[in-house]
């Protein structure tokens, strides 16, 4: 089957050409593996997480709020 994909962003095409000319391959292989990864029909899927594992996992500490909160102050003469 063959498809004809317009509106191929600039960056795309690019990271697309990139990786085949790096790999040695042909774009079509390349932006098919994509494709199959995206969608999650490839073997060699990345695996991604959300990192909720984490989330909220932070514990305050004076040195570094002390750092923070220096990093915020706003000259006003910068702002005139």
């Amino acid at each position: 089957m063959q498809y004809t994909l317009r509106n191929i962003p600039s960056a795309l095409d690019t990271l697309l050409r990139r990786r085949a000319k790096q790999e040695g391959r042909s774009l079509n292989e390349v932006a098919l593996e994509a494709l199959a990864r995206g969608l999650g029909l490839s073997a060699t899927s990345l695996q991604q997480r959300d990192l909720s594992d984490i989330a909220g996992a932070w514990k305050p500490d004076r040195t570094t709020d002390a750092i923070l909160a220096e990093q915020r102050q706003i000259d006003p003469d910068l702002w005139r």
